[in-house]
């Protein structure tokens, strides 16, 4: 391997970043974020490979969730507190059911910036350049709008921080607490078929809370009942922003970027010999790496070597993301050769982007049984390869969102114009979320059995 340096990368292709009109502009809002404090600290990062390095054996489970993309338009603590609150009940569900820690990140506090299928798209006979997140330009189709504008790269890292600054309150400030279990439910969650049925999840945690106390173990004793581990992540797609938010850690020497705890590659910036994987190489973070129907097995083994030479437990995040009529096709003989490789890794699900349809009346969207169905056969596939379905990656939001078609609450294509708020890609509600929870929590709850049994 060649020396690395933050800004090494630059000596590689980079697919996927903006056309700056203004170089200088960039280098100088490049210079100012690299004074900036560190959005997350090494520290932090280093705690959260120690949790995956428990997935990757099977002591815990991933769950990770959150926008598609942030706007600076729908930013409010109300939105972060609902998506970090329906996180919580997904954990909560998850825990109860495998009787396993839940490793919970988010996607949030730095999912600005997303990759495009094409540069441009076309509006009317009118070309101008693609949307390519609010940390890049505008989203209205209008010359000035799609101009990228590095400005834009400061705001979002000033959003980042608000949200780091909400998200670790709510985590170690007592709205976490596990005894307020009955009180994260959202109002619109009040008489539907998951909100009720958490209801009584919720009853009998209460319930062994009460034992547990009565029996000396309280929050003092425990404090994890009191606060949770949260974690931020995001796709590591601007690389000039990573870069300027990269600094060595004064206690190790090493490099860790501090714009997230975990950072992933995506299907279209993970090759072997870009830019994208060139940066992540030398960073410290857990590294996902985004696989699609179409990745080499050859190629994701160079991919795992190179991101993670020494095969640590904890490195290296693998989400499949194939779409529910491809999963049996492709999955398979990745797992059967990683796992034949002994290389050590954490299998987690994204059933969302291999499942994103348009309707005839132009709307993108997912439907909610192709997404448990892309679920489901992860689960098999990689139980049977011998492996740990070790996560599940879900664009989710703590809204009332009518983007994906489907679930208990049966949304159709005629509801989707209603509230279809998403930047980007289609999300799950948060009724749909807690949904997906327990469909994970009964596909988990036949492994915890077989182990516990076994032990």
């Amino acid at each position: 391997m060649t020396a690395w340096s933050p800004d090494s990368w630059r000596t590689k292709t980079a697919l996927q970043l903006p056309d700056y009109p203004d170089a200088a502009a960039l280098a100088d809002v490049e210079a100012e974020l690299s004074r900036r404090p560190p959005l997350v600290f090494a520290g932090e990062a280093r705690r959260l490979r120690r949790q995956l390095a428990n997935v990757a054996s099977g002591q815990a489970f991933l769950l990770q969730g959150g926008d598609c993309a942030e706007s600076f338009k729908e930013f409010s603590a109300a939105n972060v507190r609902d998506t970090f609150r329906v996180l919580l009940q997904m954990a909560v569900v998850m825990t109860f059911a495998a009787a396993k820690p839940v490793v919970k990140v988010g996607r949030i506090a730095g999912q600005f910036a997303k990759p495009r299928s094409s540069p441009t798209e076309t509006q009317d006979g009118v070309e101008l350049p693609s949307y390519r997140g609010d940390s890049v330009n505008e989203m209205a189709f209008t010359p000035e709008a799609r101009v990228p504008d590095p400005q834009r790269l400061v705001r979002a890292y000033e959003q980042s921080a608000s949200t780091l600054n909400l998200l670790r309150a709510l985590a170690s400030g007592g709205y976490a607490d596990l005894h307020n279990v009955h009180q994260w439910t959202l109002d619109f969650l009040a008489g539907s078929p998951a909100g009720e049925r958490y209801q009584e999840y919720a009853d009998r945690i209460t319930e062994a809370l009460a034992f547990m106390r009565a029996c000396g173990v309280t929050p003092d004793a425990a404090p994890s009942l009191e606060g949770v581990d949260f974690f931020t992540s995001h796709e590591a797609l601007h690389l000039p922003f990573e870069e300027a938010l990269t600094r060595m850690d004064s206690t190790t020497g090493r490099w860790y970027a501090t714009s997230a705890h975990l950072l992933w590659i995506g299907d279209r910036t993970r090759q072997p010999d870009g830019a994208h994987v060139e940066f992540a190489r030398g960073v410290e973070n857990p590294i996902g790496l985004k696989c699609g129907p179409s990745i080499e097995v050859d190629d994701l083994l160079r991919l795992i070597d190179a991101l993670n030479p020494a095969n640590e437990a904890g490195r290296i995040v693998l989400y499949a993301r194939m779409g529910a009529d491809k999963v049996g096709e492709h999955l398979p003989e990745l797992v059967r050769r990683v796992e034949a490789e002994g290389r050590r890794v954490v299998w987690s699900c994204d059933p969302m982007h291999g499942n994103t349809m348009k309707t005839g009346s132009g709307y993108k969207t997912r439907d909610f049984d192709r997404i448990l169905a892309e679920l489901r056969g992860f689960f098999e596939i990689v139980r049977a390869e011998g492996a740990e379905p070790g996560g599940v990656h879900f664009e989710m939001t703590g809204g009332a969102v009518t983007e994906c078609v489907g679930g208990a609450g049966h949304l159709s294509e005629a509801d989707l114009s209603s509230r279809y708020h998403t930047h980007c890609d289609p999300r799950l509600n948060a009724d749909q979320a807690l949904e997906m929870a327990f469909q994970i929590a009964d596909a988990l709850k036949p492994a915890a059995g077989v182990r516990r049994a076994a032990e």
